[in-house]
C-alpha cells in the first residue's frame, strides 16, 4: 500500500512540473490536480472521473497509471458505485403522432412513385434519341401533329421496341436529301418532319411507327414512302 496523493506530489516536484504545465498535459483542471494530490476524492465528479484523472496524472509524469486506479478502487472504492443516471423523463406522445406520421409516410411513398414515373417517362421519351440530328424535329419544339397534317406535312416518330433496327431516312425520295442515317438501337426514338419521306429500315419487325401522332403498321417491305395521310411500299 502507499500514499496516492504523496507519490503524485513527489513526482511532480521531482520534475519540476507544475500545475498550468500539468493541465496542458492532462487536461484536467488545477482544482481536480490538487485535490488528487491531497486525496480529497470527494470533490470530484464521480468515482469512474476519479480513475481516469488518477491514470492521467501519473501517466503525464512517466508513471504506470493502473497501481493508482488499484490502490483508490480497494481503499477508497469498496462498495461504491457510480452514481446512476436518472433517464429523462419524456412526455407521452400524442396520440394522435401515429397518424401523422402515417401520413408522412404516405406522402412520402406518393412522393417517390410520382418521381419514379417521372424518370421512367423521361427515359422512354428522352434520352439518346432526343439528341438533335438534322432533318430531325428536336423534342419539345415540335408543331402539333394535328396542324402539321393540316399543313400536308408527315411527322414520322419511329422507336426500337424489340431490338435495334438500321435505318436510312430521305427527303421525298430515295435519292433525296439524306436526314439520318444508322442504326437505332433499342429503346431510341427518332422523329422527322417533311412533306414526303423515303424510310428504309433494314428489320422493320423491331421498330413502331407513327404518322403523325397514331400507329400505323408498315406494309410488307423494307423500303417505305411516307406522306401525311399515309405510308406505302416505296416503288422500286
Amino acid at each position: 500500500m502507499f500514499d496516492i496523493g504523496s507519490s503524485l506530489r513527489e513526482a511532480r516536484t521531482r520534475q519540476g512540473i507544475d500545475f498550468p504545465e500539468l493541465e496542458q498535459l492532462t487536461k484536467i483542471r488545477p482544482k481536480y490536480l490538487r485535490a488528487l494530490e491531497d486525496e480529497n476524492f470527494d470533490i470530484l465528479p464521480a468515482p469512474t472521473y476519479v480513475r481516469g484523472f488518477l491514470r492521467s496524472y501519473a501517466e503525464s509524469l512517466g508513471l504506470d497509471g493502473q497501481p493508482f486506479v488499484d490502490e483508490y478502487n480497494t481503499r477508497f472504492a469498496v462498495g461504491e458505485e457510480d452514481a446512476p443516471i436518472h433517464a429523462r423523463r419524456v412526455p407521452p406522445r400524442h396520440r394522435d403522432r401515429p397518424q401523422r406520421e402515417s401520413r408522412i409516410a404516405v406522402l412520402a411513398l406518393l412522393g417517390i412513385a410520382i418521381l419514379t414515373a417521372l424518370v421512367i417517362a423521361a427515359w422512354r421519351f428522352g434520352g439518346p434519341e432526343g439528341q438533335m440530328v438534322p432533318g430531325l424535329v428536336p423534342q419539345g419544339q415540335q408543331p402539333s401533329t394535328t396542324v402539321a397534317a393540316a399543313k400536308g406535312r408527315a411527322t414520322v416518330t419511329v422507336r426500337a421496341t424489340s431490338g435495334g433496327s438500321w435505318m436510312e431516312v430521305r427527303e421525298v425520295s430515295a435519292s433525296g436529301r439524306l436526314l439520318y442515317s444508322g442504326t437505332l438501337e433499342l429503346g431510341q426514338t427518332k422523329r422527322f418532319q417533311a412533306q414526303r419521306l423515303q424510310l428504309a429500315l433494314a428489320e422493320p419487325e423491331n421498330v413502331v411507327v407513327r404518322l403523325n401522332g397514331n400507329r400505323v403498321e408498315l406494309p410488307a417491305g423494307t423500303s417505305f414512302t411516307v406522306t401525311a395521310r399515309r405510308i406505302v411500299p416505296a416503288s422500286s
